[in-house]
This record gives structure tokens, sequence and C-alpha cells, in this order.
């Protein structure tokens, strides 16, 4: 036992993500659970980073910082032309990580990336080191787009745009349920040439970690297992650790939208009772339109419920300054950024409106927060699926003919979650998910399990 715990502190492992919060935490999170296991961790990500964190430190929570370039200058807007962007990382991200581990003092015995760089996978063989990939979306979407992409079952086309697709372990699912890159409407190019060739490339990664855990995603996972080549080990929730009831370290994240607005939310929440207010915010990528913004205040009014509201706005974008913004802002407060997983754990939230990414939802139900999901694109129609249909904490809204939502709707939903005949089935099930997310983290539970049978493997196959 003695020499296994000497081997492990010589062991290195590389982790590598694209420089974008949603992508960045969870892995940085797997990370710190290494370090805890006895490994020497180094996460490399895009130095765009740089460009909202100048000042980044060489190491957080035992995980070491390196930065490599994208080809573009620091300063440029990448998310202008995503496609141009992620082809000019495609070619030039490979070079200069492959140029970082050459020169690199450590000898890696693993590389671990998440999915949109499956280009990772390309320089982990040249280099003859043994690749994992970190899957930072559900389980569920794992086993859609592996069937998707190696045309194991039949998806919407432009001919049959409705029909309705049912995959082994998952229950039936509508177009407005799938993601939105499998879909004939799909206009990112690289998103979906990215995803190809994830899919078409799994025989270049040893091993599959995915940021959920067995008891939120059982059947899938258990049906995606026994169908493929590859084992799903779930390692999450991957989460700040205060979710989980835990003291988080000073210091610990990376967070590329932080302002100082972090204690006058708290302060504001700590004047509400609990239970009473509605958190809404839809993530770090999207930005909502004028038309939204004063449907969703309308909506709030007719609530007359307390709401801490975080609003992105564009570079160069100001609020509107007439208008339901104006009418309600004495029943809430809106900022600009919040620090999120306070939020979610704060005894006064009562729910939380959400455009359900993933990062945002897993946090949800480790705070056993109930959702009102307002999917946009990618990942988060499916991620709505599962909060409306499967685990049953919460509602979702539903679109207009335009591809928006009524004021009216927003009111229903709110009221339906707080209030409603189906709220306190609602808050069971989220208090009851929040009760096995922590039950998988903790030591010897199943996600602490699987990430010690990834460490064992690492440091068996070092030995070899």
């Amino acid at each position: 036992m003695d020499s296994f715990c000497t081997q492990k502190q010589n062991i290195n492992v590389l982790l590598v993500t694209l420089s974008a919060q949603g992508h960045i935490n969870p892995i940085l999170r797997l990370g710190k659970s290494l370090v805890s296991k006895g490994l020497h961790v180094t996460l490399a990500t895009t130095n765009s980073a740089l460009q909202n964190i100048p000042s980044a430190p060489t190491s957080i929570g035992g995980v070491h910082l390196e930065f490599f370039s994208d080809g573009l200058p620091i300063d440029y807007n990448r998310k202008a032309n995503m496609d141009y962007y992620m082809d000019t990382l495609g070619k030039f991200g490979p070079v200069n990580l492959l140029a970082l581990i050459r020169s690199h003092p450590r000898k890696f015995a693993c590389i671990i990336n998440t999915p949109f760089l499956p280009w990772v996978s390309d320089v982990a063989a040249d280099v003859n080191i043994p690749n994992a990939m970190l899957w930072i979306q559900p389980c569920t979407l794992y086993q859609i787009y592996h069937c998707y992409y190696n045309r194991l079952d039949d998806f919407p086309t432009k001919s049959n745009p409705n029909m309705t697709v049912k995959l082994p372990g998952l229950p039936v699912f509508c177009a407005h349920d799938l993601p939105s890159f499998v879909l004939p409407s799909n206009n990112f190019r690289s998103f979906d040439s990215i995803l190809k060739q994830v899919f078409h490339n799994m025989h270049k990664v040893k091993w599959v970690l995915g940021n959920t855990f067995m008891e939120l995603e059982k059947d899938v996972i258990v049906s995606l297992n026994k169908g493929t080549n590859h084992v799903f080990w779930p390692v999450g929730p991957l989460v700040p650790e205060t979710l989980l009831g835990k003291e988080e370290d000073v210091g610990f994240g990376f967070d590329l939208f932080k302002s100082n607005e972090e204690s006058y939310c708290i302060e504001w929440l700590n004047k509400q009772k609990p239970s009473s207010v509605v958190y809404i915010s839809f993530g770090t990528l999207l930005f909502l339109s004028e038309k939204d913004i004063n449907n969703i205040a309308a909506g709030l009014k007719t609530t007359n419920r307390p709401f801490l509201w975080v609003i992105r706005l564009q570079e160069n974008q100001e609020l509107p300054k007439h208008g339901f913004l104006e009418d309600i802002k004495q029943q809430g407060l809106i900022v600009r950024w919040c620090p999120q997983t306070e939020v979610l754990s704060h005894p006064s939230v009562g729910c939380f409106l959400s455009h359900c990414g993933w990062n945002s939802l897993i946090e949800s139900v480790v705070a056993g927060v109930p959702v009102i999901a307002c999917p946009q694109w990618t990942d988060q129609p499916t991620n709505a699926k599962l909060v409306t249909d499967v685990w049953g904490v919460g509602v979702r809204l539903k679109k207009d003919s335009d591809g928006g939502f009524s004021e009216e709707e927003v009111g229903r939903c709110v009221e339906e979650v707080m209030n409603g005949q189906r709220s306190k089935e609602i808050r069971k099930n989220a208090l009851e998910l929040k009760a096995k997310a922590r039950e998988a983290v903790r030591d010897g539970g199943s996600s602490d399990n699987n990430i010690q049978m990834f460490v064992n493997e690492v440091v068996s196959s070092c030995s070899k």
C-alpha cells in the first residue's frame, strides 16, 4: 500500500479545456478531486482567459495552471464568429499544446480534455499518452450524440422535422426536446463538425468521465455501458463544495465574469423571507432581447414576488430605461453578475428561472432548488426535458410562435412552481435529489468510488 501511495505522488495528469466558464469550472473541480487522491495535476487552457484575468494565479486548489495560444490576439472577440474561432483553434491549438507538453518539466501519465477539443486525442497519441474525456453535459446527451453520430437510430430530418425519437435508457423525445446540433435547423457548422469528430474518434479515448452521478441518470448510464466499448464513469456533481455542505478553499475557482456586486446580492437576499425569491439567470453566453426582458419583467410584476435577476448585456448595451423594468425595480434586485452558488444555496431562494445550461442545472439539483426551464439551444432543451419529465423538479416555459415567451406564461410558471398544485411534489423531488447528490460525492459514494477507480487505472497503466 505504501509503495502504491508513493507511486501516486509521481503521477502527473494534464487537463485541457476551452477558456469558457462552463468548461473550466467542472474540469478544475475534477482536478481538485484528483489532487485529493494523491496525483499532481496541471490545467492548460487557452490564453484568451487572460483577457478577463490579467493576473491569473499559477495554481488553484493545488491544480497548476498553464496557458497556450489559440492563434488569435488575446483581445480578439471570440464570440463574434464561433465557427471561425473554432476553426482557428483547431488549427493552432494542437501545435501549441504539443509544444507545451514537450517543454513541460513533468512527464504526464494521462491527458484529460473536455469534449469540444477533440484534437487533444490526436496530440495525446502523438506523445503516446493515454487520453480521457470529461463529458461536461449529462449522460443523456452523450447517449443522444452517440446514437446520432454513429447513425444507430433515426433522427428528425428536413423532410420529417417533427419525428419523435426513442433511445436506449431514455424516454421518448419530441424534436423540441433534442439538442439543437442534431436538428436539421442547426446553423452552427463548427459544433456539428466537432461533435462528429468526437464520436467518430472515441477509439482514441481510454476513459470517459461524466459530470453527473449514478443516482441522477442511472437508466441511461447502465444502458450506455451495456451498449458501447467505453465505460462511462459518472464522477460528479463537479460543483462548488459549498453546495455540498462543505467549506470551499479560499480563492478556489476561475471566474471570468466576477464583479464587485457579490456582497450586495447576499445582503439583499438576507432580508427576504425563506423560499420567497425567484432567481433568474441565463448563463454567461446568452443575451436576452429587449422583448424577452420586458416579458419576463411583466410576468414577474403579475406575481408580486421578490426576484434576483442577473442580466448580462452585450458590450456597449444598456438596460432599457423605460417599460416594465422600471415598473418592477422596487420589487426585486437586478444585477450584471452574482455569486450563483451562494445564491442557490441561500434559504430565501424559492426557484430558479434558468436557460438550463448543464453547469447551472447541476448546481440547482445539488442545491435542491426547483427550476423553471427556459432552454434556448445546444443541450438546454434536453436538460429541460430531464427537469420536467424525468426528475420532476420543475416546469418548462412554453414558447410562442415567434420562439419567445409571453408575460402570462412567465407568471403562470412562477406561480406553479412556488405555490401551485404540484409545488410540494416538485420541492420534495428536488430535496431528494439534493440528498442523493451529496451521498454520491461522500467518501465511498458512487462518484467518489469512480474517481478512485480511475486513479487506480492511471497509476496501474504507469507501472506496465
